[in-house]
């Protein structure tokens, strides 16, 4: 069976309900704009070339080279809730993997019956994130030899649909590219330039008739030359954790086994004032002559009206140089600050106010939390006392505060957050009794990110009937409660988790790499694949205030 979408009840955790109703509405507006005699277009999706070393290892051997999926138009779900159809009905996918016999050894997902394979399902969602087929590992064995090679042929078949298959092809003891590392600067600023040292090693027992060159910036990264050999997307809306710069670029020229080579020129890496630990990536990929054209003239893709970028070959290349993987944080330098205020009340007993309590990132540097996938963090709020909370935001859920601090209530934030971003948590409080002068807490975590510029403003309070209205700064010592650390990976993130980028009431400017936020949990050190997500839905219950900044200048030119 095909893994299927999970369905959740609850609240909607990263999308707001106008946000949430509006994914739906446009996904039954893509279902009905099709005419009911016209079958939906699915194509299957993964990677479509596996090349095997016979010497240097295949990566993790637990981890599939191929990861395949069905992708179906329509705008993707995200968020939690339940995962809206677009089609119901079986469907079966064949993958037929025996032009592989005595090339290599091949694990399949689904029902195997020798190297063919075949899965089933009944549902499809649009996009592809929940409709995964599973993975296909390979791998060498006695038999291979290099310039052994072969394909795998992936179909599908089911009523009211029309697939569009994928080929993937294997190559045994090819060519084997290995990547220049790179190291950045210790003074590097955001807003600066980094020349990046491209190359390439061919570390396997063939030549290559080309190579191709891929690089990737994440939103705060962006690349201002534009050369004539390659092919530019840059994706501005959407989930933050997507957002950024990817490039193609085709070298027609032979790659000679053993040999290293490098580019004419560094590349130039340019990043935005609010950047703080983007990502850079490159790698080299072999490819023949025959499909270069293919590369450049990819949908979404626009092509560069410079000069070429030339490689060179190197002859004292070290091979302790190389890896498989070359990808940098920048910059590191940056600092953002994270402010909570407080609300000050005066009421009677009996009347029930509400307290605006305030969140916002001063800048002016984003927290892209790109390596942990966009986990959240959270913060505290504490009632003052002779005050019950009656109402609170969607975002926040009640809470025992540690050290015998009493029922309190943790709010949740999503990751990447804008630079800018700028929230209001009402809480509705019943006053039970006046107290003079009540306080309740509100407080970030304890923070050891170097990043984070100030921690004075970290906490804030909630003050009934007090002398002078003073709510915020200092941590105090009435009101009582301390914050907590934040929830681990599996109690704060989930399908969806983060958002999109865009301003209004329900949504968020925050959502996605790696950093920030050490202590909170919005940090990391696990490089996603791909991997897109934020908008921090807090539906009816709070208000979300986005300041976007001027777009930047400079950008990939095409």
């Amino acid at each position: 069976m095909t893994e299927q979408a999970q369905r959740r009840p609850g609240p909607l955790r990263t999308l707001g309900l106008v946000a949430a109703v509006s994914l739906v509405a446009a996904g039954a507006a893509t279902g009905t704009a099709r005419a009911a005699d016209e079958p939906l277009p699915v194509t299957i999706t993964g990677e479509d070339r596996v090349d095997l070393s016979l010497g240097s290892g295949n990566g993790d051997p637990t981890e599939p080279q191929v990861d395949l999926r069905l992708d179906v138009p329509g705008e993707e779900h995200e968020g939690d809730g339940d995962i809206p159809a677009v089609f119901n009905g079986e469907y079966t996918i064949r993958i037929d993997a025996t032009a592989l016999e005595g090339v290599a050894s091949v694990d399949l997902p689904c029902d195997v019956d020798g190297l063919v394979a075949t899965c089933t399902g009944g549902e499809l969602y649009a996009g592809q994130q929940y409709n995964r087929l599973g993975g296909i590992r390979l791998d060498i064995d006695d038999d291979s030899e290099a310039g052994d090679s072969g394909s795998i042929e992936v179909t599908g078949a089911g009523e009211g649909l029309e697939f569009t298959p994928l080929t993937v092809d294997v190559l045994v003891g090819g060519p084997e590219f290995v990547n220049r590392k790179l190291s950045l600067p210790e003074d590097y600023r955001a807003g600066e330039t980094y020349k990046a040292p491209l190359g390439l090693r061919n570390a396997g027992d063939m030549p290559a008739e080309g190579a191709v060159l891929r690089f990737h910036g994440s939103r705060g990264v962006f690349f201002p030359d534009s050369y004539g050999n390659c092919a530019y997307s840059e994706v501005t809306t959407g989930p933050l954790l997507y957002q950024g710069t990817d490039v193609v670029c085709v070298f027609p020229d032979g790659i000679a086994a053993g040999a290293a080579y490098t580019t004419a020129e560094p590349l130039k890496v340019n990043t935005a004032d609010f950047a703080l630990r983007d990502i850079f990536t490159y790698s080299f990929t072999a490819v023949a002559p025959d499909e270069a054209a293919g590369l450049l003239a990819a949908k979404d893709y626009r092509r560069g009206n410079g000069a070429d970028l030339a490689l060179k070959q190197v002859s004292d290349a070290d091979p302790a140089d190389y890896a498989r993987y070359a990808e940098l944080d920048l910059p590191t330098t940056n600092t953002y600050d994270l402010e909570l205020t407080g609300a000050s009340l005066d009421a009677a007993a009996g009347e029930t106010v509400t307290a605006e309590i305030g969140f916002r990132n001063n800048g002016p540097a984003w927290i892209s939390a790109l390596r942990s996938g966009g986990e959240s963090f959270s913060f505290t709020v504490q009632a003052p006392d002779g005050a019950t909370v009656t109402k609170v935001p969607q975002k926040c859920r009640e809470i025992t505060l540690p050290d015998g601090g009493g029922k309190g209530y943790r709010c949740f934030v999503s990751t990447p957050l804008l630079e800018d971003a700028e929230f209001t948590y009402p809480f509705e409080l019943r006053v039970d009794r006046v107290v003079e002068n009540a306080r309740g807490r509100v407080a970030l975590p304890e923070s050891h990110d170097p990043a984070e510029s100030d921690l004075e403003n970290n906490s804030a309070w909630i003050v009934l009937n007090g002398p002078d209205g003073q709510t915020d700064g200092g941590t105090g010592q009435n009101g009582g409660g301390t914050p907590s650390a934040s929830p681990s990976p599996s109690s704060s993130s989930g399908p969806g988790q983060g958002g999109t980028s865009g301003s209004g009431t329900g949504g968020t400017s925050g959502g996605g790499v790696q950093g920030g936020l050490a202590s909170t949990g919005a940090g990391g050190t696990v490089l996603i694949g791909g991997a897109a997500l934020l908008a921090l839905g807090l539906g009816a219950g709070a208000t979300v205030l986005l300041r976007r900044r001027a777009p930047r200048t400079g950008g990939a030119v095409a």
